[in-house]
Protein backbone atom coordinates (compact mmCIF):
# COMPACT_ATOMS: atom_id res chain seq x y z
CA UNK A 1 0.00 0.00 0.00
CA UNK A 2 1.02 3.71 -0.62
CA UNK A 3 -0.14 4.96 2.80
CA UNK A 4 -0.81 3.58 6.27
CA UNK A 5 -4.30 2.97 6.67
CA UNK A 6 -5.76 1.19 9.81
CA UNK A 7 -8.60 -1.22 10.18
CA UNK A 8 -11.01 -1.93 8.47
CA UNK A 9 -9.68 0.35 5.61
CA UNK A 10 -6.50 -1.37 5.15
CA UNK A 11 -7.89 -4.58 5.46
CA UNK A 12 -10.31 -3.47 2.46
CA UNK A 13 -8.09 -2.79 0.42
CA UNK A 14 -6.08 -5.92 0.94
CA UNK A 15 -8.96 -8.14 0.83
CA UNK A 16 -10.16 -6.67 -2.58
CA UNK A 17 -6.30 -7.00 -4.17
CA UNK A 18 -6.91 -10.61 -2.62
CA UNK A 19 -10.44 -10.83 -4.64
CA UNK A 20 -11.67 -12.01 -1.40
CA UNK A 21 -15.35 -10.83 -1.81
CA UNK A 22 -15.94 -13.04 1.83
CA UNK A 23 -13.67 -11.09 3.58
CA UNK A 24 -14.93 -7.34 2.33
CA UNK A 25 -18.74 -8.41 2.88
CA UNK A 26 -17.59 -9.34 6.72
CA UNK A 27 -16.12 -5.84 7.01
CA UNK A 28 -19.43 -4.03 6.55
CA UNK A 29 -21.85 -3.80 8.77
CA UNK A 30 -25.31 -6.12 8.67
CA UNK A 31 -27.44 -2.78 7.50
CA UNK A 32 -24.25 -0.84 5.59
CA UNK A 33 -24.03 0.48 2.09
CA UNK A 34 -22.13 0.18 -1.15
CA UNK A 35 -22.83 2.79 -3.90
CA UNK A 36 -20.77 2.69 -6.66
CA UNK A 37 -21.78 2.95 -10.53
CA UNK A 38 -25.07 4.59 -9.62
CA UNK A 39 -25.65 1.23 -7.77
CA UNK A 40 -26.55 0.73 -4.02
CA UNK A 41 -25.98 -2.36 -2.29
CA UNK A 42 -27.54 -2.51 1.07
CA UNK A 43 -26.32 -5.27 3.69
CA UNK A 44 -23.40 -7.77 4.13
CA UNK A 45 -24.84 -10.19 1.29
CA UNK A 46 -25.63 -7.73 -1.39
CA UNK A 47 -22.28 -6.22 -0.88
CA UNK A 48 -20.54 -9.88 -1.34
CA UNK A 49 -22.62 -10.04 -4.51
CA UNK A 50 -21.21 -6.43 -5.40
CA UNK A 51 -17.60 -7.29 -4.86
CA UNK A 52 -17.70 -10.57 -6.30
CA UNK A 53 -19.47 -9.16 -9.50
CA UNK A 54 -16.51 -6.25 -9.39
CA UNK A 55 -14.15 -8.72 -9.27
CA UNK A 56 -15.60 -11.22 -11.98
CA UNK A 57 -16.43 -8.25 -14.33
CA UNK A 58 -13.20 -5.52 -14.14
CA UNK A 59 -10.04 -7.83 -12.23
CA UNK A 60 -9.73 -4.88 -10.25
CA UNK A 61 -6.29 -3.57 -8.16
CA UNK A 62 -6.69 -0.76 -5.85
CA UNK A 63 -3.73 1.17 -4.93
CA UNK A 64 -4.59 3.88 -2.00
CA UNK A 65 -2.56 6.90 -2.50
CA UNK A 66 -3.72 9.59 0.19
CA UNK A 67 -6.31 9.50 2.70
CA UNK A 68 -7.98 12.58 4.52
CA UNK A 69 -10.88 13.34 7.18
CA UNK A 70 -14.45 15.19 6.13
CA UNK A 71 -16.70 14.97 9.63
CA UNK A 72 -17.17 11.48 10.05
CA UNK A 73 -15.88 10.40 6.51
CA UNK A 74 -12.14 9.32 5.65
CA UNK A 75 -11.84 9.93 2.12
CA UNK A 76 -9.42 7.73 0.14
CA UNK A 77 -7.70 9.25 -3.03
CA UNK A 78 -7.60 5.55 -5.07
CA UNK A 79 -5.41 4.51 -8.32
CA UNK A 80 -7.86 1.54 -9.60
CA UNK A 81 -6.59 -0.58 -12.48
CA UNK A 82 -8.00 -3.08 -14.23
CA UNK A 83 -9.70 -4.41 -17.59
CA UNK A 84 -12.06 -1.51 -17.84
CA UNK A 85 -12.02 1.37 -20.59
CA UNK A 86 -9.13 3.85 -19.69
CA UNK A 87 -7.24 1.42 -16.88
CA UNK A 88 -6.06 3.22 -14.48
CA UNK A 89 -7.89 5.72 -13.26
CA UNK A 90 -8.60 7.68 -10.28
CA UNK A 91 -11.34 7.40 -8.06
CA UNK A 92 -12.20 8.76 -4.30
CA UNK A 93 -13.45 5.73 -1.92
CA UNK A 94 -15.62 7.39 0.80
CA UNK A 95 -15.66 5.74 3.81
CA UNK A 96 -17.91 6.11 7.47
CA UNK A 97 -17.21 3.51 10.22
CA UNK A 98 -18.77 2.40 12.93
CA UNK A 99 -16.64 0.93 15.57
CA UNK A 100 -14.38 -1.95 13.98
CA UNK A 101 -17.28 -2.22 10.61
CA UNK A 102 -17.77 0.09 7.88
CA UNK A 103 -21.31 1.34 7.71
CA UNK A 104 -21.09 3.20 4.49
CA UNK A 105 -18.84 3.16 1.21
CA UNK A 106 -19.28 5.61 -1.66
CA UNK A 107 -16.79 5.07 -4.64
CA UNK A 108 -16.85 7.74 -7.28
Amino acid sequence: MAIDLKPPLSTYFEATNAHDAETVAALFGETALVHDENSDHFGRTAIRQWAQGTYDKYDVRLRPENASEEGQMTIVRTNVAGQFLGSPIELKFRFVTEGEKIRELRIG
